[in-house]
């Protein structure tokens, strides 16, 4: 990746690593077909499915597809942030508000010792993945930039084309990226300038949700990345 004319400012390093993840991404998205986009690799998948097919007890979507959703938990590798928050000075029942779980379960988080055990997290599709990151783009962007009033899981019409859905999704993405470009030195450190209602975001200051936001577009576009090489591996690999 060449440097010149690369920024040094804050909000120039996260730009350029936002847009140099997007272009990797858009590359590795190059021909995705329908039937790969919904592919289970294997049984108990989390996906997009038709309402009232849904595995999960929390599956959402203001269409007829819908995206799975399992029962609110904290994950293992975020007992270092509830044992933050607690520390921080955050009630015990205001973290369980915060993670949608039980005042018992934070209590059982915050006596935990060593290291926690790893998560039993679901595999999930390629339409999971690009799903679970345009609601929460298309979330992010209303209620930071937007009018802050439409529910995030309710903004996306989640489709089993993965043309269309790729379509959308780069508005979606194009459009934070446009309005990120935009946030002056002082937004980025204003604690609560974005508002996203399934986060913590309000209680950071912007440049810290930007950085979060990257790392949410990197990592899942990782997954999906791997799913594709497995995708064409299945065809190619001697039985």
């Amino acid at each position: 990746m060449g440097t010149e004319g690369a920024r040094t400012d804050r909000l120039g390093l996260l730009l350029d690593q936002f847009d140099h993840a997007r272009e990797m991404a858009q590359v590795r998205l190059t021909g995705l077909s329908d039937e790969e986009y919904l592919w289970e690799p294997v049984p108990g998948c989390w996906s997009i499915r038709r309402r009232g097919e849904a595995a999960t007890p929390r599956a959402f979507g203001p269409g007829e597809w819908v995206l799975d959703l399992g029962a609110p938990d904290i994950p293992a590798n975020e007992y270092a942030e509830v044992a933050r928050q607690a520390a921080g000075g955050m009630t015990v029942a205001k973290i369980a508000d915060d993670w949608s779980v039980s005042v018992e379960r934070v209590e059982q988080i915050l006596t935990h010792t060593g290291a926690p055990e790893p998560d039993a997290t679901p595999i999930t599709t390629i339409a999971w993945r690009l799903a679970h990151l345009h609601f929460q783009f298309a979330g992010g962007w209303e209620w930071t930039f937007g009018e802050r009033r439409q529910d995030p899981k309710l903004m996306v019409d989640f489709v089993p084309s993965a043309a269309l859905t790729l379509e959308r999704f780069w508005a979606v993405i194009d459009r934070w990226r446009d309005s990120v470009a935009a946030v002056t030195d002082e937004q980025l450190d204003t604690v609560g300038f974005s508002q996203y209602p399934y986060s913590n975001d309000a209680d950071h200051p912007f440049i810290t949700v930007l950085s979060g936001a990257n790392l949410e577009l990197i990592h899942h576009m990782a997954e999906i990345a791997l799913l594709r090489d497995l995708w064409r591996a299945r065809f190619t690999t001697p039985g």
